[in-house]
């Protein structure tokens, strides 16, 4: 297996020069196409000086640009740090700060959120948008250039490669450092353990800055010569046209898209006959909706399991193996699990504790934070925060949360952070975050809130008040007010 992400596609786009790499509005783009793109746009980010280990912070929706910017930076030995596109200036200046970022690519419509915060970020030298205007580089513009190679520098399966933000237990966001052999043990799932070939295709659309997206709509994809089709809006009607006008595979989302699916009332319009399988992932799928989608659609609907720290996946229910309902699955090949109870032993089958994780997949640690990293990575084996147990097959199970955590839409929103946010607002006292169970997104965010005597305000202003801090899915849905917390 290559442990150079870099390598890895070069193999492929040699392997398949003529075969479609992926699809965006209408455009194919073949394997050879995309690496000339790749090798142009490295090209142009090592004239501006970046080198390996400069980190590169990538700020894009689900474009082609986000593919070629991904492998331009990782092809030079830099670090792609992927950014959530909802991120606030507020945001922003942290993210951009902690990880040390040289340069920036992001697209036109985003450019304005840096022009607040660039002269707080002193180390930022360089941003770069997706389009040409002047004293900007763009990615289009490389696409035009007749270079061809990329020099890549001497680049191990112990080299970071990816950095990616976890909201932190304490209120800041962490950033956990994946290697290229962390996500070099990622990219070979859908051969095999999906049993894939260059055949299949994926839609695209968990985003791809989201680890879970990077895998499974990416680095699987790509590793295994296969086809996705990127689609720029996220609604039920332009999902399922995609399924059957571009004969989808497989499609992996969080369980929100596949319920909405199973409730969309033009489903009966489509033919998705093309489907092998669906991957949800990203937080739990209500299991009692797992049936009732494959009898609706005759397409298999597997549940996976992972977080950022293991780059993300760490089980999965196979395709052609046994399932059990609630089961999260077997581990991945190479994958250890076990369940630890409160003093750290090992407990038996059936029974519930700490799930940790061990393997090849686990995270280098969290980007210049040795105390967070050593509180989550034990003797080798990394603390996940959930409960869980094993069964005597070695299925696991999730059985709850050891953290105080809440998961919307497959992000991962520590209350911590949002209540500090809530209680800069000054007619705020104090705050406490909850998660309210909801069917389409799992929970939302709830805020429960004192006022300060004499204070006038309503739920609006306070939610208004976290959309000029916050990313919008950390944002509360729901405010009360209180007398007490309990």
């Amino acid at each position: 297996m290559e442990q150079n992400l870099g390598k890895m596609l070069e193999h492929t786009c040699r392997t398949y020069p003529k075969r479609v790499s992926l699809i965006y509005k209408d455009t194919a783009v073949s394997y050879s196409e995309l690496d000339r793109a790749v090798n142009a746009f490295g090209n142009r980010l090592k004239a501006l000086g970046v080198t390996q280990g400069d980190k590169v912070a990538i700020m894009l929706p689900n474009i082609p640009e986000f593919i070629v910017a991904y492998f331009a930076t990782l092809k030079l030995g830099a670090v792609a740090v992927t950014i959530n596109i909802q991120s606030t200036p507020h945001e922003l200046l942290y993210l951009l700060d902690n990880c040390d970022a040289r340069a920036c690519i992001t697209a036109p419509s985003s450019a304005k959120r840096f022009e607040e915060i660039r002269e707080g970020l002193p180390r930022l030298e360089h941003l770069i948008t997706t389009d040409e205007r002047p004293g900007n580089l763009s990615i289009q513009g490389s696409l035009e250039e007749e270079s061809l190679e990329l020099e890549m520098p001497e680049i191990t399966g112990g080299d970071p490669a990816v950095m990616i933000y976890t909201s932190g237990l304490t209120g800041r966001p962490l950033g956990a450092v994946l290697t290229h052999g962390n996500l070099s043990t990622q990219s070979i799932l859908l051969e095999e353990v999906l049993n894939g070939t260059p055949d299949d295709r994926g839609l695209c659309l968990i985003p791809l800055f989201h680890s879970f997206g990077a895998v499974a709509n990416m680095l699987m994809v790509l590793e295994a010569g296969a086809s996705l089709v990127m689609i720029d809006q996220f609604n039920l009607e332009t999902i399922f046209r995609a399924i059957e006008g571009e004969k989808l595979t497989y499609v992996a989302a969080v369980p929100r898209v596949f319920l909405g699916m199973l409730l969309f009332e033009g489903a009966d319009r489509y033919d998705i006959s093309s489907l092998r399988f669906c991957i949800t992932g990203g937080s739990a799928m209500p299991p009692e909706y797992i049936p009732m989608f494959e009898k609706k659609f005759g397409v298999m609907l597997v549940q996976g399991y992972g977080l950022t720290e293991a780059s993300p996946a760490c089980s999965v229910n196979r395709i052609d193996g046994v399932r059990k309902p609630r089961s999260i699955g077997l581990p991945l090949p190479g994958i250890e699990a076990q369940v630890l109870d409160e003093a750290g032993s090992r407990l038996g089958a059936g029974e519930v504790g700490e799930l940790v994780i061990r393997g090849p997949n686990v995270m280098q640690g969290y980007y210049h934070n040795e105390q967070a990293t050593a509180e989550v990575i034990r003797d080798g084996w990394l603390h996940t925060g959930d409960l869980a147990r094993i069964d005597e097959e070695g299925y696991i199970f999730i059985e709850g949360l050891k953290k105080r955590m809440i998961i919307t839409s497959g992000f991962n929103v520590y209350p911590t952070e949002i209540e500090n946010t809530l209680r800069m607002h000054p007619a705020v006292s104090d705050a406490r975050v909850i998660g309210k169970e909801d069917l389409m997104r799992g929970e939302i965010v709830k805020a429960l809130i004192i006022k300060k005597e004499g204070a006038a305000v309503s739920g609006k202003d306070i939610m208004k008040h976290c959309r000029k801090y916050l990313s919008s899915y950390k944002s509360p849905r729901e405010v009360e007010f209180v007398e007490k917390l309990d």
